[in-house]
């Protein structure tokens, strides 16, 4: 009976976490070329891109050439815009509002060297 408190529990916790999503980047350290991605959670988001240099895969297709011929660690991984998502905004709208913010991030960096 233990088990189903404990599982009813870490559910309702994860279901009343907060969420944040945004945009980040994925900077290449010897070429200055930036990948540019939005995400509705920047927390798997960054474990991902964590756990891909520590095992020395590519976190991204269009950074697999740079990433082979020059190796993950020359990439660093950085938000640059957090957005918390609202208790009644449902999970299409948060995804659209975290669009708009990699649109106005694209035209921040526009000039810079893209992947």
């Amino acid at each position: 009976m233990a088990d189903k408190t404990t599982k009813k529990e870490l559910l309702a916790q994860y279901r009343e976490r907060e969420i944040i999503g945004g945009v980040y980047a994925i900077t290449n350290t010897l070429n200055n070329k930036v990948f540019l991605e939005a995400t509705t959670d920047l927390r798997n988001s960054k474990n991902r891109f964590d756990f891909a240099k520590g095992t020395g895969s590519c976190v991204h297709g269009k950074l697999q050439s740079d990433w082979d011929a020059q190796g993950g660690e020359h990439f660093e991984f950085e938000v640059l815009d957090e957005l918390k998502k609202g208790e009644t905004q449902t999970a299409d709208e948060f995804k659209d509002d975290i669009g708009t913010l990699k649109k106005m991030w694209l035209d921040k960096m526009a000039g810079r060297d893209l992947y």
